[in-house]
């Protein structure tokens, strides 16, 4: 994986440096596990999201509901994944899994 001058900016920046860190590390690992890579601006975009989720669950603020019908197309896999990241930052609604998941299925595509 190759984290661009922008991802590094965000991570360094991040008032939850170690937390957002950590948690990219162990992704990387759960993507790899699926071989699922990510392109350099998916990780970008995905470390903002996992940074502003980071974020919310420190604030305790909920992101507007969402259908899961809306998802019904994202593959079982990207949702796992998702529902992983949801429960290893906790304090988030169900709804973040399904907006995550997204990411997750664009990088299948790759």
């Amino acid at each position: 994986m190759t984290v661009t001058g922008e991802a590094l900016q965000i991570i360094s920046t991040s008032e939850h440096q170690g937390e957002l860190q950590e948690l990219i590390d162990w992704l990387k690992g759960e993507l790899a596990a699926v071989k699922i890579e990510p392109t350099e601006l998916q990780w970008t975009i995905l470390i903002n999201h996992l940074n502003e989720m980071l974020k919310r669950s420190k604030e305790q603020e909920k992101i507007p509901e969402v259908d899961p019908e809306m998802f019904s197309e994202v593959s079982q896999e990207a949702l796992s994944l998702a529902e992983g990241v949801v429960k290893r930052i906790s304090d988030l609604s169900q709804d973040e899994m399904y907006v995550l998941s997204i990411h997750f299925e664009t990088a299948k595509q790759n």
